[in-house]
């Protein structure tokens, strides 16, 4: 799934890679998908993105918003993004194909669920969108500690770390996925609740969401997930799938995994002990 450092990642590549490039050949929903959601009518993109010349790309939170002259196309969630020098080689099966005058391609798929949004600037008041625009990113200045302090709301105490740092677009782009490590690297078990945290201990916190995501971003994002070009990134995670069962690197306690508020969670049960 696409998170902050994905996002800000692929919009960096889009801008190197197909910013000028005119779009000359649209074809949506061509492989229909129940969890593909559009905006509006797939059959209209053509129409709609046909000619138009691509501008800047940029990550917010947990989408790709690309400029294709007063056009937008915006991706997310489970939306896969892929660039193709030779339009040729691209797959049959997508949810987005758009081919440019230079005979390369973009090419979406959605595998779980994914936005697959197309519209012309400010026709789109998705919440979720609008939210994630105002807010400032991790990385930002302005997401300093007095900001990070203003999340802090009534009735936030109640809330586990995972539910206070990853729903309620508190932090949009920051998700299941990214949370794990910056919880780890505070010590803090994702279903501690926050009200038993200390202000030494929120100061971490708040370091770790911004040294982490910083990092992450910086090797191209998480090598649980792909980039424009297919290859995974170069931040290797501490806590995930693929370490379950294996020792921590810390203290060398197996890595434990449970289901927990729609998805999972990876702790060490030493390094984030929970009492319960």
């Amino acid at each position: 799934m696409i998170e902050i450092p994905e996002s800000i990642t692929i919009a960096k590549q889009l801008n190197e890679t197909v910013f000028g490039k005119k779009i000359c050949k649209v074809i949506a929903n061509a492989s229909p998908h129940k969890f593909a959601f559009y905006h509006g009518d797939p059959v209209d993109y053509s129409a709609l993105l046909a000619g138009q010349v691509i501008g800047d790309s940029i990550g917010i939170g947990a989408m790709i918003e690309i400029a294709a002259g007063d056009r937008r196309i915006v991706l997310g969630d489970g939306a896969n993004l892929r660039y193709y020098d030779d339009s040729s080689k691209t797959p049959s099966k997508h949810q987005l194909l758009l081919e440019f005058d230079d005979g390369s391609a973009l090419v979406c798929t959605v595998q779980m669920y994914g936005a697959v949004l197309a519209f012309i600037e400010g026709a789109y008041n998705n919440k979720y969108h609008l939210v994630a625009k105002e807010k400032p990113l991790p990385l930002a200045d302005a997401f300093d500690r007095v900001y990070f302090d203003s999340l802090r709301t009534e009735g936030s105490d109640k809330l586990s770390a995972k539910a206070f740092l990853a729903t309620e677009q508190r932090i949009p782009g920051l998700g299941n996925g990214v949370l794990q490590d910056i919880l780890f690297h505070t010590g803090i078990h994702p279903k501690r609740k926050m009200g038993t945290i200390s202000e030494i201990e929120f100061g971490r916190l708040f370091d770790s969401v911004k040294d982490t995501l910083t990092e992450m971003t910086r090797l191209g994002g998480r090598d649980t997930e792909k980039d424009l070009f297919g290859s995974v990134g170069g931040y290797r995670k501490l806590l995930s799938k693929n370490t379950v069962g294996k020792p921590c690197s810390v203290c060398g306690t197996n890595i434990k995994k449970a289901a927990y508020l729609g998805g999972a969670v990876y702790w060490c049960p030493a390094c984030q002990p929970l009492d319960e």
